[in-house]
């Protein structure tokens, strides 16, 4: 059956299931083949990861390390692996040898920040991601106007993979209560004002009514990293 039509039929499955609900189907469905979860382990990255922990802590999880993340973000996915239990976590890298090649100085994002995402995220990721028949993000509607219309299920473009949005449907009051009640660790850069975390160089604070994205790639017309395209 074609990748896309499967997306569509599991959409209709699980149009009112539970994020539990589509996780635990996703992994336990062979037509999905192997799964991963990628995760930025950002502001709200906790919520997709202890799901995933409670059904199978050695689910695969995927951590794009960019070399430009903030430390606190460094620090906040060890604790927050160990703190879940997570036993499969595969810290993945950009290529030595394209770093010197394209970027020896690291300014790269200055001058291109698509070319940038392209060299340390999306050209990672995507060698990470060969493996797998499906992988799972924690995209949601609410988050920008790109991602008004995000299905749960979605055929990849220009690929052979099927990505699974779990949360789609969740917006920040469903993320915060969940939390609460499981009482999840909390990335320290949210209290600061960053509702939405990358690199350092190209993310900022924003204010309390701000959209959630607006501290990204601030001064560009940029919304996202690329990896989702």
């Amino acid at each position: 059956m074609p990748l896309k039509e499967i997306a569509e039929r599991q959409n209709l499955l699980h149009a009112k299931s539970t994020p539990q609900t589509i996780l635990k189907h996703v992994l336990d469905d062979v037509r999905m083949g192997d799964t991963a979860l990628v995760s930025s382990f950002g502001a709200e990255s906790v919520v997709l990861l202890h799901m995933v922990a409670e059904i199978d802590p050695a689910t695969q999880v995927i951590f794009i390390e960019t070399e430009m993340l903030f430390n606190e973000t460094l620090v906040y996915q060890k604790e927050v692996a160990a703190h879940l239990g997570l036993t499969n976590v595969q810290v993945i890298t950009p290529s030595r040898a394209a770093l010197l090649e394209r970027d020896s100085e690291g300014l790269l994002h200055q001058a291109d920040v698509d070319a940038c995402c392209t060299l340390r995220k999306k050209e990672p990721l995507e060698r990470a991601l060969k493996p797998y028949g499906s992988w799972i993000t924690g995209r949601k509607r609410y988050q920008s106007g790109t991602r008004a219309a995000l299905p749960v299920f979605e055929k990849e473009a220009g690929s052979t993979r099927i990505k699974v949005n779990p949360l789609a449907s969740w917006g920040r009051t469903e993320i915060a209560a969940y939390m609460d009640d499981h009482d999840l660790p909390r990335h320290p850069l949210v209290a600061k004002g960053y509702p939405s975390i990358g690199c350092q160089p190209c993310t900022h604070a924003v204010g309390v009514d701000d959209d959630p994205r607006a501290g990204r790639w601030e001064g560009t017309e940029k919304t996202e990293c690329g990896i989702h395209f």
